[in-house]
């Protein structure tokens, strides 16, 4: 098959290509570099069925050929960078999701856009279900972020309603691993950054705020059975493995081999106090749940990271690389 993706020199992206060329697809990719890295599909460099094309696809690209799946992953999802680029943030889950369902469309290609848990906004339902509605601030400063994928999910829907595109939703959950960006702000990557330095651990407010974490490639085997599935409604994927921040410190802090102070900072406006993914649709729709337990991948994700401080192995993670 072949497959359209933007995003793909993100984080996720770059794996899910991995995954398609592992699988013997061709795969075109898109990505305008505010965020992904050239570093992150370097190895797919001068490989036969991958193209990279530096572009923004809020502004409008040509995809030349037919595609058979289009994948809308584009996406600035940490709060340093979409706070820093808020418009463009707008645009990507806007006019960037319009632009990528009229390939779809155009193909009749299978399209599959990254939504995220960050739709529910801070929860008063907990476990989350797909049902939520949510309970997000419309106009704070996080609204950029949230609006623009309850934005994309809505403009998904209505391609499928309307032009009868074979659509899919996936709300992600907060995922690690090999190719974060050390300094994206987020809690794993500012952790093991810290830790590998020797230095306190930052945690926002007084740590009792959970979170779950799902390795990357548990994501990527998620995103693939998703879209090949006839679920045109949201799908939650993460791992249900709940953990309040104060916890995950301690758990990076025993892995880093040394005992690591913490150090509170005021809590971000809107922060959510609650997150878990409630998975039973994915169970029963696609037999996924995450494999890959919380130390494991932990352990994984430090080698890379202490490979890339050491100047070395900088584009020898392994693809989808699934401890357990």
């Amino acid at each position: 098959m072949r497959h359209l993706i933007s995003g793909a020199a993100g984080f996720i992206g770059s794996h899910l290509c991995d995954r398609l060329i592992q699988e013997g697809h061709e795969v075109v990719a898109l990505d305008n570099f505010i965020t992904g890295s050239l570093e992150n599909v370097a190895h797919l460099k001068g490989h036969a069925r991958f193209r990279l094309e530096e572009c923004n696809v809020a502004a409008g690209f040509s995809a030349a050929g037919v595609f058979d799946q289009v994948w809308h992953l584009a996406s600035l999802a940490s709060p340093k960078h979409y706070l820093a680029h808020p418009i463009e943030t707008l645009e990507t889950g806007s006019t960037a999701t319009r632009n990528m369902l009229e390939v779809a469309r155009r193909d009749g290609a299978r399209f599959l856009v990254t939504s995220t848990s960050e739709c529910y906004g801070d929860p008063l339902e907990h476990p989350q279900v797909e049902t939520y509605w949510g309970n997000v601030n419309p106009v704070g400063l996080r609204s950029c972020y949230d609006e623009s994928k309850r934005y994309a999910e809505a403009m998904t829907m209505a391609y499928s309603r309307a032009h009868g595109v074979r659509t899919n939703i996936a709300r992600i959950f907060n995922t690690y691993g090999p190719r974060m960006a050390l300094d994206d702000g987020r809690v794993v990557p500012a952790f093991l950054d810290q830790a590998l330095r020797g230095q306190p651990l930052t945690v926002f407010g007084d740590g009792s705020q959970t979170r779950s974490f799902c390795y990357v490639s548990d994501m990527v085997d998620g995103l693939m059975r998703l879209s090949r599935s006839e679920e045109r409604l949201p799908v939650n994927l993460g791992n249900p493995l709940e953990l309040t921040i104060l916890e995950f410190a301690q758990r990076i802090s025993r892995l880093a081999g040394r005992e690591l102070k913490v150090t509170h900072e005021p809590l971000p406006s809107d922060d959510p106090r609650k997150r878990q993914p409630d998975i039973s649709k994915a169970r029963r729709l696609l037999g996924w749940e995450p494999k890959v337990n919380l130390e494991d991948g932990l352990r994984e994700t430090i080698a890379y990271f202490k490979a890339l401080a050491e100047g070395s192995g900088r584009h020898k993670s392994p693809a989808l690389s699934s401890p357990r």
